[in-house]
């Protein structure tokens, strides 16, 4: 401040951000290595998130995921820092990691997916990036789509009725619906018993995206292999 003051300017409006700790209350330090940028980034958490906590974590303001820094900057206020230590917890970082994921659209992120080897446009972003924690796991639902995955069939017979029911192409939004039901009719299933023999023996996996997104993206022909038994 005196520094300023002999250079006859107008002294910057000074602050320091209150201690970090971790979840059990343990101080944070450099010097033991407790973060890292390079960390971060290996651990897929993207940049938007780690300013996103960065600038709200000890603040007044709910810890929420931005993707401009402008709107970062436009909250920014010293009266709303608090004097008191900050719990920083990987945990709410990791989750603020996969909403800022769930936030992106598709025009924010189409040069990485490209860059990735990811086809399937804003279609296949629209379908997946709900269930993400990080943007590396798009090229595992990438996988699941285009195949070969190894089918998981629970009930043969159960798969061959499925098989019956498969509407014809074109397919879009509305075809798991009718497919479904349409089993449903067929075979009295209903709830887990309809939806998770499907799920297994179309993605190999209990969870995941919706199937009324997922299902034209993995085509009618890579669905009947699946269906048979076939990796595809």
């Amino acid at each position: 401040l005196q520094i300023f003051e002999a250079l006859g300017a107008a002294a910057p409006a000074l602050a320091h951000f209150s201690l970090l700790v971790d979840k059990d209350g343990s101080a944070l330090s450099k010097r033991l290595g407790s973060l890292s940028v390079n960390g971060f980034r290996a651990a897929g958490i993207e940049p938007m998130a780690v300013n996103s906590h960065s600038a709200l974590i000890g603040t007044s303001d709910a810890i929420s995921a931005y993707t401009s820094l402008a709107d970062l900057v436009a909250l920014f206020d010293l009266s709303k820092l608090s004097r008191t230590p900050s719990r920083f917890d990987l945990a709410e970082l990791e989750a603020l990691n996969a909403k800022l994921l769930h936030a992106l659209p598709y025009e924010a992120v189409s040069h990485r997916l490209e860059t990735a080897g990811i086809t399937g446009g804003a279609a296949f972003w629209n379908a997946i990036h709900g269930n993400l924690s990080t943007f590396a796991e798009a090229s595992v639902w990438s996988e699941i789509i285009r195949g070969p995955i190894a089918p998981k069939i629970e009930d043969a017979a159960f798969a061959q009725a499925a098989l019956d029911c498969l509407p014809p192409d074109p397919w879009d939004d509305q075809t798991w619906s009718a497919w479904t039901n349409a089993l449903k009719a067929a075979t009295g299933a209903k709830g887990k018993a309809l939806f998770h023999p499907l799920r297994m023996a179309i993605m190999g996996r209990e969870t995941g995206p919706e199937m009324k997104l997922l299902l034209p993206l993995i085509g009618r022909a890579h669905v009947v292999a699946r269906l048979q038994g076939h990796a595809a």
